[in-house]
């Protein structure tokens, strides 16, 4: 069985509108065998959208990205999830590259967009504190809890899982810390990590609904939990 695409989504009508078309163009070609779409709550006639487009919506009772992914895996029968952003930041054509790795057993594979090959959106930039702070969450993870191929973007939401390795992980982030703790988890738990090059484009539309500061601590709250406990 090919995996499942789940999009996250909080109020993205104006970027919907763009992606979800050619998305569905490019279904067939894509390793993918269905679409959802876990809302966190939208008011802007996302899932009014959705919903015509035939993609089947999922409600979140617990806001959250964390929630999303967790109501995810509770609600979707499915043995492989790749998880996607339909804000115009990840590219659409990297989809399909994920069941060619799913099929080599890996248990988590992430689009990276901070190894050697990958463009991060901050790199045309000559200030990048986006970039610098995730490679500092990445030393500390990697120096913490890693023993095997250094992970590169131990953040980015643009990823596959299964769903036994997500079972292993016991996930308690509802935030959007969920990432970086579930590719702690799996360093742990010694699950199977895996890496490929990605193009991080431009926001189609809005800004970013993480502040830089406020994320910034609870990404330190997030490694500290899990270096203690």
């Amino acid at each position: 069985m090919k995996p499942v695409l789940c999009l996250l989504i909080l109020n993205e009508y104006e970027c919907l509108k763009k992606v979800i078309p050619k998305l569905l163009r490019k279904k067939n070609k894509l390793n993918i065998s269905r679409i959802y779409a876990i809302d966190g709550g939208s008011t802007d006639g996302s899932t009014e959208y959705l919903k015509k487009k035939n993609i089947n919506v999922i409600g979140q009772s617990i806001k959250g990205r964390g929630s999303a992914f967790k109501i995810a895996f509770k609600k979707i029968k499915a043995e492989k999830f790749i998880f996607f952003s339909p804000d115009g930041n990840e590219d659409i054509n990297d989809i399909k590259k994920f069941e060619n790795y799913f099929k080599k057993n890996y248990e988590l594979i992430i689009a990276s967009r901070m190894m050697k090959g990958a463009f991060n959106e901050e790199d045309n930039q000559i200030i990048r504190l986006r970039k610098w702070a995730n490679n500092f969450f990445n030393l500390i993870a990697n120096i913490s809890f890693n023993n095997k191929k250094y992970v590169t973007d131990s953040i980015n939401g643009f990823r596959g899982i299964t769903f036994k390795a997500f079972k292993k992980m016991n996930i308690t982030a509802d935030d959007f810390t969920v990432e970086y703790q579930i590719t702690i988890k799996a360093m742990k738990k010694k699950i199977n990590i895996i890496e490929f090059p990605t193009t991080e484009h431009q926001r189609i539309y809005g800004t970013t609904k993480a502040k830089s500061i406020p994320t910034g601590l609870k990404f330190i709250k997030r490694y500290l939990s899990e270096l203690i406990f």
